[in-house]
């Protein structure tokens, strides 16, 4: 007699799948006919992007590439490349006109970090963080009053900072410390926060402070708080691995003291809600950079290999180096196609959260190995400042780090698909 097996109700069939994941759904397409819709591939842009990132690919070769080196080694951005970026309305890709900004799609961000990040990921992170955290902040988020104020000051010459990490809440970024106390009509901040991008040369900062400690998260609001208020510090620039000509720096708080009709940013404990939407989206402008970061340090080493000749023939002719170039190369597309598909999703306003965190924690994964298959393959050259090759294995590194580490997006993937199924 055959014996019978309990199996769980998950393992009853190979031939019928009880649920269907949800990216493998297909959805209906507009009608053709009477929208005018194409399906068209994912590398496909319009005229508009195809122009700014053209536009960008020049501007990157011609004003970055010549101070790369020296931003690196002196850990500080060039006042010309800053400027340079304002000037060419890169600091306000998605901002309106009426406020001094290009008025280009969330995807033109993307192509721009990708193309700045081949020739400095510093430089792309500078774009990168003006356009999907401060500029969506005040987009988003901001009263008619404070849009007029600052949106065209950071579209022109302000660059904005993000204050959330302490000392003591990295990832566990909601436990923070820092106290915004209610004094009658005003609140009186007081705290410090480390690892904050850009604060060397911010000129307005988003301070996430505690306005009822006793509501825990729910307690957290986002203060606008200019650089010239009183009680507010910049301190000195860490001294970084990577991404050198990008500053990171502790801020601290002193009685910092601001009107809640002009300083406050959205709603009293919204704070919490306002960081996770903005960190979502940011993710992928992460993935962007790190997708450029990669893809630049390929485009540098395989026409060494090319030209490097051993035992009479180029390296690049051996079929064990074709064979790994070939496999970081299908990676890399990966990595793209991933990065623009969550881009195209969050610019349609479809969910995108699950494949931000993919996008982000593959590119930062194909960013590490392609920067160090890189340097094999320069051999002893690679190991050398003579190349840029080292720089962006040293840059590539953060990419595993900030806003939410591997870790975290691997969580965050789990949590979305513990939803679907």
């Amino acid at each position: 007699q055959q014996l019978k097996r309990n199996m769980p109700a998950y393992l009853a069939s190979w031939r019928a799948s009880p649920c269907v994941f949800r990216s493998s759904k297909s959805e209906l397409m507009p009608n053709l006919a009477s929208d005018g819709v194409v399906c068209a591939p994912l590398q496909t842009f319009t005229e508009e992007e195809t122009m700014l990132k053209n536009m960008v690919t020049k501007f990157a070769q011609e004003r970055v590439a010549p101070l790369v080196q020296k931003m690196d080694e002196n850990s500080k951005m060039e006042d010309s490349v800053i400027q340079g970026l304002f000037e060419q309305g890169l600091m306000g890709i998605e901002l309106g006109e009426e406020y001094g900004g290009t008025g280009a799609s969330f995807f033109s961000i993307i192509l721009v970090v990708e193309e700045l990040a081949k020739v400095d990921p510093a430089v792309a992170l500078l774009c990168e963080l003006q356009n999907t955290l401060t500029n969506k902040l005040f987009t988003t988020y901001g009263t008619e009053e404070q849009k007029g104020t600052y949106l065209p000051r950071v579209a022109k010459d302000t660059i904005g900072s993000f204050c959330l990490s302490e000392t003591g809440s990295g990832s566990d970024a909601f436990s923070l410390k820092t106290r915004a106390e209610k004094k009658g009509d005003y609140y009186i901040i007081n705290g410090s926060k480390m690892w904050i991008s850009l604060a060397e040369h911010a000129g307005v900062f988003f301070v996430m402070a505690n306005t009822d400690p006793s509501l825990g998260y729910r307690g957290i609001t986002c203060f606008i708080v200019d650089r010239n208020t009183e009680g507010l510090h910049v301190g000195k620039k860490e001294d970084k691995l990577g991404i050198r000509a990008s500053s990171t720096c502790p801020v601290t708080f002193e009685n910092v003291k601001v009107v809640p009709e002009t300083n406050i940013l959205g709603q009293v404990g919204q704070g919490y809600k306002y960081a996770i939407g903005m960190l979502n989206t940011g993710r992928i402008g992460i993935a962007a950079q790190m997708l450029g970061l990669a893809q630049g340090c390929f485009d540098h080493t395989i026409p060494y290999t090319k030209e490097r000749v051993q035992f009479g023939k180029s390296v690049f002719d051996f079929q064990g180096m074709q064979h790994q170039i070939a496999q970081v190369a299908t990676q890399l597309e990966a990595a793209r196609l991933l990065t623009y598909n969550a881009a195209r999703l969050a610019e349609t306003g479809r969910p995108f959260i699950k494949e931000a965190s993919m996008a982000k924690y593959y590119a930062a994964e194909v960013a590490t190995l392609t920067t160090s298959k890189c340097i094999e393959w320069m051999g002893g050259v690679g190991f050398t400042k003579n190349y840029p090759i080292e720089k962006y294995y040293r840059d590539c590194k953060i990419g595993t780090i900030y806003e939410g580490t591997s870790n975290i997006q691997l969580s965050t993937i789990a949590k979305s698909l513990a939803q679907e199924y």
